[in-house]
């Protein structure tokens, strides 16, 4: 460590204090009654600021840079700007002696010789303290928390933030050992804080914030008037009444001077983050010094050992990147390292570690011996029982046991020394001198052997491991190699700062310079890479790089050095170069350029590393071959490149040593025919049909199937042709194939047919079929390959084949969830019965899957097959009896997919008095078993809501009754209970307007018939509207026997046109109104309609007496008031007549299902299809 004087100024007054501004760029000195401020940069003094009346003492800036406050014999406290403007200005009871900034919250303590003040910006006043003693310094806590007290007492006090004491440290002097300064060590690693203490008891002292003293006392030899810590806390400066400033570690080891002065240092403190120091003395010298902090350091092969805070080391193996630290709790001057020995030179002594056992792994060191002597020397080297001084131009030789064993006198300063080896005891220097000399010396002799002599200046200095080369880098970064024996200059390379031979290579060296790191191989141009730092060491592939103050191996690829050696075809040297490490490819480059330059013993060791047997076998039968004798290189480098694939070059070079046949063999064996006949050209016309006949037999044996397959062709083969393109997937052989064999060559059409479809060529294949007319393996094939649209073209064409198309297509629709469509299809293959069977499966899932819209209609779906299956007389009586109920099914899950949706949707579509009327007709419908799906609780909570709203009072609370006898959901059970009471409060009575009228008998019925959905007195069926369950105003009748359905559409039709009456209204009028008046007999009132009258006729008993009508009735009555459901057979047609003729009702031609006309056409518009059975309304099909 040196300090190097940056800047100097001097002051009239005592400078008792300084701070520095936290970015660094500013320096604020107490000096007199004035603060003077410099730049730090060059020590020009920007500002002096006046504000105090007396001496100012001491000075502080806060951490955030904004201000700083002063403290002066005066008694007040000054707080400045960093602006340089006072802004506030208290005072004490005594002169202050010290301040400082809480580095957190930037509270200002304060102190004078009674008291310490504690101020902030957000308080307005100081909060003030008595002190037992005289302050004279203070300092807070990194955190803020606790502020630490130096009094003229010997008596250290930590308070808390608020001025408490929280400890009290009492030093052993007392009052004779004043505290004069201390600091809080400010290192954010250190687990705990550490207060540094110094007192005129001429003491250095360490304590925890518990009170603990850390250590002893540390002696200073003088009275410390100043003590402060690096930003980082590694290093103490203190300074006093030896007029100077003392670097000490952490710890309290003294590590050197920092600049010697001429009067009392009273103050001096670090630029924060630099190593830059500010001394302020007695006189008014102000001094601003630069520390430099040297690398020590040592190196031997893979370990490294350097100085580390200034009093350890780290020994460091590059390889391992193991470290082991070595403490010496004094500062370190000089380290040496060689082999298992490590030399660490001390103030007053040098310790000679060794190393536990031999393992070159192990990294344990332990004292050897202890040589206790000061000595002075620029440079230190190790050897195995000796260590060696190197002081300017005189060298000396100690055993460790500090016995001088020889002494060496150079002829100029020595500036650089190397142990390169040799036995214990007889180690050899390598030297080099500041004239250019450059020696060799022996331990164990007393003369040195001059190896060369330059011109220039020796930088550094390095042998080759065969001790035959000198690298020497001079003063001017060039590098210079020399052979050692001739002592000619090999060459030379500029921009070089230090060089290093590779250990393992002996004509391989690296230097570096100008930020890059230079390879250099025999003299083979320089290969270039980037690289910070200087070259220390070369071994192997592995470069040692100092770079400021670490240590790294570089892993260096050593492939252009090798390539380098390759084209100059000296392959054993590229051997040894990839052995220092290669890539795999660059050891089969290297293979293969030593096996073509026919070196195969260096062909081999490569082959050997890449594990390349083929290439191992081919050099092991050369080498037999040549010791039977063989000497052709030729015949040799020809199998060579025959085995690279250089097959040209190899017939060649055959045909050049007079083995033409070997060739032949080769293009032969290789099934490369068409260079054998290129190769013969013209030649002997047996070796040509012998090389046809080989190709023969070659196709025989299908080892190249394409030209199998043409030889099979040409020699009419065709089912073996066949056999192999299909194997090998050749789609467009077979075709080929397949077009060019006559119609009439069925076996092999076949065959191709068969590839096509396992090759996924289903047009081809038919193709095929067609060729040869078989229209049942076409069929087959379109439906394998579910082309359905050209199966029922094809279909259409040959009606016999429609069940081989519809029911693989029907089984598909079903597969794929596509049941309607499936259903559709079996029906037009004629399978009846599993049309109905996948129907059946659609209902139960839609019922199952509370989707009873489409339950309604697959239902209805079900009764019209039924229906259809019903006209063969075998199954009418069955099919009729399971019409009717898919037809009962289908309106019952049609009525309840509202019911459904109403209770389980949070909103309804329909009228209150369609949800009336739909769950009337369900109660009245579900006399017997309930079917699946549908649920009675549904239904009555339904009834029971909308009854109430709609004022059907005592049909609700009957509604509710029925509830509480059943097991309800619970998200019903509140409603429920809520409504059975609520409906109590009501009028035990319905709503006329709500009752139904029978249009037969005119007589109200219940809301709630015991009878199910017939009339009480006539029993005629009421006839509901699909859509809003009203009950319609028609009437049901039926024909007199002997009449058919075709005559009574035909009577109807008639129109036979009715007695007209007279008019009776006659209109009289006068000058001041007009008068309508009826004249009618009382007898002419009577209705002429025949039908009416058939209406009017007395029910007798309780059976239910159907309308029937005759030819004359059918006459009288109107087409538009006819209603006519054409039920295919074997069902009869039902015929219906409307009582209110201009009340228009739509019937669907499809499903037969009846609605007012204003809901079938709303409901189209929404839909596009009948609601019930889902018939498209642009469809004209019935």
């Amino acid at each position: 460590m040196r300090a190097v004087l940056t800047w100097r100024d001097k002051a009239e007054q005592c400078v008792y204090d300084l701070a520095f501004k936290p970015d660094g760029t500013q320096l604020i000195l107490a000096a007199g009654n004035r603060l003077l401020v410099y730049d730090t940069s060059d020590g020009t003094l920007l500002q002096p600021l006046k504000g105090h009346k007396d001496t100012v003492y001491c000075v502080a800036y806060a951490k955030d840079g904004k201000r700083f406050a002063s403290g002066s014999a005066d008694k007040s406290v000054i707080i400045w700007t960093s602006k340089l403007e006072g802004i506030l200005k208290y005072t004490h009871n005594d002169s202050i002696q010290c301040v400082s900034y809480n580095p957190v919250t930037h509270q200002l303590a304060s102190c004078s010789s009674s008291d310490f003040g504690l101020w902030s910006p957000e308080q307005k006043s100081v909060s003030k303290h008595k002190s037992s003693s005289k302050i004279t310094c203070c300092s807070w806590t990194n955190d803020g928390q606790y502020l630490a007290l130096g009094m003229l007492s010997g008596i250290v006090s930590i308070r808390s933030k608020n001025g408490e004491e929280k400890v009290k440290v009492e030093r052993p002097g007392g009052s004779l050992s004043p505290i004069w300064s201390i600091c809080w060590n400010p290192s954010r690693e250190e687990h705990n804080d550490i207060l540094a203490v110094a007192d005129w008891g001429q003491k250095l002292s360490f304590y925890q914030l518990s009170g603990k003293q850390i250590g002893k006392d540390r002696s200073l030899n003088f009275d410390p008037c100043c003590l402060s810590y690096f930003t980082k806390g590694e290093y103490i400066l203190l300074g006093g009444s030896d007029k100077q400033v003392s670097l000490f570690t952490k710890d309290g080891v003294r590590l050197g001077t920092v600049g010697e002065q001429n009067s009392w240092v009273w103050t001096c403190k670090v630029k924060p983050d630099s190593n830059y120091v500010v001394v302020g003395c007695q006189d008014g010298t102000i001094s601003f010094y630069q520390l430099i902090f040297s690398t020590v350091h040592g190196l031997y092969k893979d370990r490294y050992a350097y100085r580390d805070s200034m009093t350890d080391v780290i020994v460091q193996h590059l390889i391992t990147e193991q470290k082991v630290r070595i403490k010496c709790k004094e500062l370190v001057k000089k380290i040496a390292i060689y082999k298992n020995r490590l030399a660490i030179q001390l103030p007053e002594k040098i310790l000679i570690y060794e190393l536990y056992s031999d393992d070159s792994l192990d990294m344990r060191y332990r004292v050897k011996e202890k040589i206790v002597r000061k000595f002075e020397c620029n440079l230190l080297v190790v050897c195995a029982d000796h260590i060696i001084l190197c002081q300017e131009k005189r060298l000396q030789c100690l055993s460790f046991s500090a016995v001088r064993a020889r002494e060496w006198q150079m002829e100029s300063l020595i500036r650089y020394i190397k142990v390169i080896g040799g036995p214990p005891g007889r180690e050899g220097l390598l030297v080099g001198l500041k004239n250019g000399q450059i020696l060799k010396i022996f331990v164990d002799s007393l003369f040195a052997i001059v190896l060369l002599k330059q011109a220039t200046a020796v930088r550094c200095l390095d042998m080759s491991a065969s001790r035959n080369k000198l690298a020497v880098v001079d003063e001017n970064d060039t590098c210079l190699v020399y052979d050692i024996h001739t002592k000619e200059l090999l060459f030379q390379e500029p921009n070089a700062n230090s060089v290093a031979w590779n250990t393992q290579c002996e004509d391989m060296l690296c230097f570096s310079g100008g930020g890059y790191l230079n390879i250099k191989a025999s003299t083979f141009p320089v290969h270039q890479q980037k690289l910070q730092g200087f070259v220390v060491g070369y071994n192997g592939s592995r470069i040692f790089c100092l770079h400021a103050f670490s240590m790294s191996a570089v892993e260096v690829p050593q492939s252009a050095p090798m390539y380098q050696y390759l084209d100059r075809k000296m392959f054993r040297e590229a051997y040894q170069i990839a052995c220092l490490g290669v890539t795999d490819t660059d050891w089969r480059e290297l293979a293969m350029e030593a096996l073509e330059g026919l070196e195969f013993e260096t062909a081999k060791k490569a082959f050997t590393r890449v594990q390349d047997l083929r290439y191992l076998e081919l050099i092991n039968s050369i080498e037999e071959r040549k010791k039977r004798g063989e000497t052709n290189n030729d015949l040799f480098l020809a199998d060579v490149f025959s085995y690279q694939g250089k097959f040209h070059e190899a017939a060649k070079l055959y045909k050049r040593s007079g083995h033409e046949n070997l060739a032949l063999d080769m293009y032969t064996d290789l099934r490369m025919f068409e260079y054998a006949k290129d190769f013969l050209g013209s030649g002997d016309p047996k070796e040509t049909k012998m090389l046809i006949t080989k190709q023969a037999d070659w196709a025989r044996n299908i080892n190249e199937p394409k030209a199998a397959v043409e030889m099979y062709i040409s020699a009419g083969e065709h089912g073996k042709a066949i056999e192999i393109s299909g194997d090998h997937g050749w789609v467009d052989t077979l075709i080929d194939i397949a077009r060019k064999l006559d119609k009439a060559e069925r076996e092999p059409l076949l065959m191709c047919a068969h590839y096509f479809k396992k090759l996924d060529n289903p047009g081809y294949a038919a193709e095929t079929y067609l060729k040869i007319g078989d229209l049942k393996s076409l069929v087959h094939l379109h439906v394998e390959t579910q082309r359905w649209d050209e199966a029922f073209a094809l279909g259409e064409k040959h009606p016999e084949f429609k069940d081989d198309i519809y029911v693989p297509y029907a089984q598909w629709l079903a597969e794929n969830d596509r049941f309607e469509e499936a259903q559709k299809a079996f029906r037009k293959a004629g399978r009846q019965g599993e049309a109905v069977r996948v129907l059946e499966q659609l209902t139960h899932n839609a019922v199952v899957e509370s989707r009873f819209n489409d339950a309604a209609y697959y239902y209805w779906m079900l009764s019209v097959h039924c229906l259809g299956i019903a006209r063969d007389p075998a199954q009418k009586d069955v099919m009729l009896g399971k019409f009717h109920h898919f037809q009962h099914l289908a309106e019952l899950y049609h009525g309840y997919h509202a019911i459904q949706r109403y209770t389980e949707e949070p909103f309804s579509f329909h009228l209150p008095e369609t949800l009336f009327n739909i769950s009337r007709f369900l109660l009245h419908s579900l006399t017997k078993d309930t079917p699946l799906g549908i649920s009675k609780v549904n239904t009555l909570f339904t009834l029971a809501k909308q009854s109430k709203a709609l004022g059907a009072y005592k049909l609700a609370r009957h509604a509710y009754d029925k509830l509480q006898g059943l097991q309800t959901p619970a998200r019903f059970q509140k409603s429920i209970e809520l409504g059975s009471l609520t409906i109590r409060s009501k009028p035990f009575h319905d709503s006329e307007e709500l009752v139904p009228l029978c249009y037969r008998c005119s007589t109200n019925n219940p809301l709630l018939n015991n009878l199910g959905n017939v009339c009480i007195n006539c029993r005629q069926p009421f006839v509901f509207s699909a859509s809003s369950y009203e009950v319609l105003h028609l009437v049901e009748f039926y024909l007199e026997e002997g009449i058919t359905d075709e005559e009574a559409v035909s009577l109807i039709d008639l129109e036979a046109p009715r007695h007209k009456r007279e008019s009776k209204w006659q209109e009289i009028a006068s000058n001041t109104s007009q008068t309508l008046r009826l004249d009618e007999p009382l007898d002419s009132m009577g209705d002429d309609d025949p039908f009416t009258a058939k209406l009017s006729f007395e029910q007798g008993g309780l059976e239910f007496v159907p309308v029937v009508v005759n030819r004359s009735v059918l006459r009288s009555m109107s087409r538009r008031d006819v209603l006519i459901k054409r039920w295919p057979p074997p069902l009869r047609w039902q015929y219906f007549r409307s009582l209110l003729p201009d009340a228009s009702i739509t019937m669907c031609p499809s499903c037969f299902q009846m609605f007012h006309a204003e809901d079938y056409e709303l409901l189209a518009l929404q839909h596009t299809c009948c609601p019930y059975c889902r018939r498209r309304v642009d469809d004209p099909s019935p």
